[in-house]
């Protein structure tokens, strides 16, 4: 009963993505990867592990299955840094002086927010703008401040958590799945 109910939710959410929006994402992590440029990740609570999960996915499987180094980095998983930041500066910054240490011009960044409107993403996002940097916003809920801010959004039209969860894990194995497939440079 409960899982019928959930997996029909999801299934409903899935039949709605767009997924032009979708083959952009994809579009830009592939094309990051082959110029050899730096993907970087980003997020709060849920979607942290979101960020971390397309780095380990992306940078180990990438690599695997084309010997050409995957330079992607998340910018959550030094938890010295990040409490040195948020005692030091402020959680609101703490993802934007990471980029401002670690991102060069053109280099994408990825930033995770299920309402969108996290401050540390979005000041992340205007940094990473500031710094020439490509950015791709995945969202959820009405899109906040993120879908009004990153280049190139996704965006999952749902109020529930878990749902826009779901479908941004789901976006990080099409990613991994479509770049494994791939011969460096081709579309």
């Amino acid at each position: 009963m409960h899982a019928d109910r959930y997996l029909n939710r999801l299934s409903e959410l899935l039949a709605q993505v767009d997924r032009s929006a979708f083959d952009r994402g994809i579009q830009l992590v592939r094309d990051a990867w082959a110029e050899n440029r730096q993907i970087i990740t980003l997020g709060n609570g849920g979607s942290a592990m979101t960020a971390l999960h397309f780095m380990t996915d992306w940078t180990k499987m990438v690599f695997l299955a084309h010997g050409k180094p995957f330079r992607g980095r998340s910018l959550v998983d030094n938890v010295g840094l990040i409490t040195a930041y948020s005692n030091d500066i402020s959680y609101d910054e703490v993802f934007s002086q990471q980029l401002m240490g670690v991102a060069a011009k053109d280099d994408l960044v990825i930033a995770i927010s299920g309402s969108g409107n996290s401050e540390n993403v979005v000041r992340a996002i205007e940094t990473a703008k500031n710094l020439g940097c490509q950015t791709l916003g995945l969202c959820g809920f009405e899109g906040g401040r993120l879908k009004e801010k990153a280049d190139n959004i996704i965006w999952v039209r749902s109020n529930d958590m878990q749902l826009v969860e779901d479908v941004h894990s789901i976006f990080g194995h099409i990613v991994m799945q479509a770049l494994c497939r791939t011969e460096t440079g081709d579309q």
